[in-house]
């Protein structure tokens, strides 16, 4: 969560959002390497995948003030943030098929409770937590807002690992990508901003990423081998032989 927002001192805006929205495909790459899962995918969805990220960089960049910047450190930072964040998606979600009686909730707890190690030492050592306590000191309403964000920030944590554990982390990863773009559409259309064409195509290409991802996959239907169906069949008759035959013995006369 840091090395995005980090990765602003050194990208811009458009820059990063560029990066950001590609989430899609390491997660969908990532998928293959993670042990318990190795999942594969079909064609048609690392098309829609890329689809949806194309359609989504030029619907977010049509109204850019500014091109992207790129920054060698910036691009390293956001590049080492999607890698990440695309091996924990993937991670939960063979967490979830190895261990279905794992909850939503305790899988949210064990990734907090693993960051915070991480988190707490930079904080101190930059004396940045001392100066967030005498804000909050001065400034008693951020409590407020603290809690609110906390407990929006929960319900949508176990939300997303809901989506991961039901569909998979690609499919929540495609999910929160469309997210934005209808966003971005919403306050289009409240805020009544004029729509280009490069809006335009952008949305066109986010409609056929989410098309081609709802196609059901052609898997033909695995047959039974021939000759464990030839048993299968030749059994009852050769059974239903022997029960005549030993019928027609019984019923024979003696003499």
């Amino acid at each position: 969560m840091d090395l995005p927002k980090g990765s602003l001192a050194f990208l811009n805006y458009p820059a990063q959002l560029m990066f950001k929205s590609t989430k899609i495909l390491p997660v969908m790459i990532m998928g293959a390497f993670i042990p318990g899962l190795r999942r594969k995918y079909p064609l048609h969805e690392y098309l829609s995948a890329v689809l949806l990220v194309v359609g989504l960089i030029l619907f977010t960049l049509a109204d850019a003030h500014t091109s992207p910047n790129f920054s060698l450190i910036g691009v390293l930072m956001v590049s080492s943030a999607l890698v990440m964040d695309a091996f924990l998606g993937n991670l939960q979600e063979a967490i979830f098929t190895m261990n279905p009686e794992t909850t939503q909730t305790e899988m949210l707890f064990c990734s907090t409770l693993v960051g915070m190690p991480f988190l707490i030492p930079p904080m101190l050592l930059t004396g940045e937590l001392f100066k967030a306590w005498s804000s909050c000191s001065q400034h008693p309403y951020v409590y407020g807002v603290l809690v609110f964000e906390a407990m929006a920030t929960f319900v949508g944590q176990v939300s997303v690992l809901s989506l991961i554990a039901i569909f998979g982390a690609a499919t929540t990863a495609m999910v929160t990508t469309a997210r934005k773009a209808v966003t971005l559409l919403l306050s289009y259309l409240i805020f009544t901003k004029p729509l280009t064409e490069q809006h335009g195509t952008g949305l066109l290409l986010i409609s056929m990423g989410i098309v081609l991802k709802l196609l059901p996959d052609n898997k033909p239907p695995k047959r039974a081998p021939a000759s464990s169906s030839m048993a299968k069949i030749e059994t009852p008759a050769y059974s239903e032989e022997n029960r005549t035959r030993f019928e027609n013995e019984e019923n024979r006369p003696l003499v």
